[in-house]
């Protein structure tokens, strides 16, 4: 399953300048293969007529619609989902994702992809992981507020033995002792054999070796779940630079997921308020200084030039406009078209892309409960 990183979201803001289909829905974890395969069947007919008013022919939209399509009679994908998922389709992308995260019914077609959607697993509520590693196992799980999944990467080495298994460690018979030169030595855990700190270390450094290959580009907090001799010797071998100080104690080889996420959730909690909190507070301040604005239009403008450092959007609400780049001219209309595109997206994508922070938030939760808020950089 691929992971949805900072790197992939970059990717899918990017403009096609031709047909992009983005289609939201939630999913059943338990694997409802009747409801939601029917709920997608109904969203790839939605997406049809949106490509038919966009100008393709009913063909081109049904053959650029055709690999979400062959998704619908698979039974394994639709027992194996998380609680979201996302796709997205255009003349040379099909790409999907399922996540820890439920969305509402969503279709829309234009020009680039609509990530709106997408921002809360990258701020408040969002996504974090959670790395329980032991000598016996390791798990990557990808967590929001609310939900769990694991998600671990395919280079990651499952357990203490089978990543030294060309290793020849000596052999030693006691749980904690000191060996020749002091070389600390752990044992048992349910473990084969014993190995020094020098062979966790190994050990370690390929799991981390194997998560960077998935993690390089994020910005997203890392806990790790381990008994606590272990922390210090992961720490050492790690490069990731999002791992949080504080982790979880004790075997993780004996909590579920949902538990290593319950456990998890209280760390990484002031990361992401501190963020946002401080954000809002900056936004009342710039509003006196003339350096903040909660219209559309302005905000709009102010994103697409890169002059939004921080951008709140509403989630599960779209203003539907358009943009003239050569006018600089914003329109607003009530309902989407042909040519028109959610303005909001607009502006959360210019504003990621131009080094900006945007937090997507309930409207009752967005500075003076507005669709749009922008803080200036100047």
């Amino acid at each position: 399953m691929k992971i949805l990183s900072r790197e992939e979201l970059g990717t899918l803001m990017q403009s096609l300048g031709e047909p992009a289909v983005s289609i939201y829905m939630p999913t059943h974890r338990t694997g409802d293969i009747e409801q939601d395969p029917i709920r997608l069947k109904n969203l790839l007919r939605e997406a049809e007529g949106q490509l038919v008013d966009y100008g393709l022919r009913v063909p081109d939209a049904r053959s650029l619609l055709e690999p979400a399509r062959q998704l619908l009679p698979d039974l394994h994908f639709w027992q194996h989902q998380g609680d979201g998922l996302a796709i997205f389709l255009s003349a040379e992308t099909f790409r999907y994702y399922q996540l820890p995260y439920s969305f509402r019914e969503l279709v829309v077609v234009a020009e680039r992809f609509h990530i709106k959607p997408l921002v809360p697993l990258f701020s408040e509520d969002g996504l974090f992981y959670v790395l329980a590693v032991s000598q016996n196992k390791v798990r990557l799980l990808t967590c929001t507020r609310y939900h769990v999944q694991e998600v671990t990467p395919e280079g990651v080495p499952p357990n203490l033995d089978e990543a030294l298994k060309y290793d020849q460690p000596e052999k030693q018979h006691q749980f904690h002792t000191t060996g020749p030169g002091g070389t600390t030595i752990y044992h048992g855990h349910g473990v084969s054999k014993d190995y020094d700190k020098v062979s966790i270390l190994r050990y370690f450094q390929q799991v981390d070796r194997g998560l960077n290959e998935v993690l390089k580009e994020e910005h997203v907090p890392l806990i790790i779940a381990s008994v606590d001799y272990l922390h210090p010797i992961y720490r050492e071998a790690n490069k990731y630079n999002y791992l949080l100080d504080e982790g979880i104690q004790g075997n993780p080889d004996e909590l579920s997921e949902k538990a290593l996420q319950e456990q998890a959730w209280p760390i990484v909690q002031p990361y992401f308020e501190r963020g946002r909190a401080e954000a809002l507070e900056r936004y009342h301040e710039a509003v006196v200084k003339g350096l903040a604005t909660n219209d559309v239009k302005q905000a709009v403008l102010a994103a697409y030039d890169g002059k939004v450092s921080t951008l709140f959007v509403a989630t599960d609400v779209q203003q539907w406009g358009q943009f003239d780049p050569e006018s600089r001219k914003v329109r607003l209309y009530e309902e989407r078209g042909p040519g028109v595109e959610d303005l909001l997206d607009f502006a959360a994508v210019h504003t990621l892309t131009k080094g900006g922070t945007v937090y997507a938030v309930a409207p009752e939760q967005a500075p003076d409960e507005a669709a749009i808020a922008a803080i200036f950089r100047y």
